[in-house]
């Protein structure tokens, strides 16, 4: 899962009343008026809080005539927490000393990959379609981003295409494999320590 989605989903739940609904929810199927009751709330604020909660997938509506009722979708809170579970115990850190077997393979590896994909004017000729190849090619973009900065979506896209014509797939490719972040169409790139890591694959 992209790391903004992981962020939009845990920014709709900070909140003690959607917390509240969500409890409410996982014991049975409620309408909007019944919510409101419970808690103490408007059905302004309940209309509110779960239309926040679908943005996200958290909440599922059922129309009855003109009634909506809402329950709260298990599978989709399980996934998107796995998720979360996942991007952390995936990062691992190995040793690996410099001049050690490893290292020396793994920089062989880089450079010759590098070397069969990235022309001498700086240019990529494809996007590898192997991942661990892939990896190592937009690791070797990114590193010409500056950590800590912002960039809008244009900038990104010319960036890319300085490397490459097909800004659009490269893009995604940065943020489906943590390089980058993505939060209102601004970009920034994430601690490399989140990068998702060629030389474990």
């Amino acid at each position: 899962m992209q790391l903004d989605k992981l962020v939009n989903y845990y920014k709709a739940l900070a909140d003690r009343n959607r917390i509240r609904i969500l409890v409410l929810l996982s014991q049975e199927e409620i309408n909007g008026m019944t919510l409101a009751e419970k808690l103490g709330v408007t059905p302004a604020t309940i209309t509110h809080h779960i239309a926040k909660l679908k943005e996200v997938g958290v909440v599922m509506e059922r129309r009855e005539k003109n009634v909506s009722f809402y329950r709260i979708s298990q599978d989709m809170i399980e996934r998107t927490e796995g998720q979360l579970l996942k991007l952390i115990r995936n990062y691992e850190p190995q040793e690996e000393q410099p001049g050690s077997p490893l290292s020396v393979k793994n920089e062989k590896l880089r450079d010759t990959v590098l070397k069969s994909f990235i022309m001498d004017d700086g240019r990529l000729k494809n996007i590898p379609a192997q991942l661990k190849k892939k990896l190592i090619v937009l690791e070797f973009m990114v590193r010409n981003l500056d950590m800590g900065r912002k960039y809008a979506e244009k900038e990104i896209n010319e960036f890319i295409k300085t490397f490459h014509p097909d800004f659009a797939t490269i893009r995604r490719e940065f943020i489906m494999h943590h390089y980058l972040y993505r939060e209102k169409e601004i970009y920034e790139l994430n601690p490399v320590e989140m990068w998702e890591k060629w030389e474990y694959l």
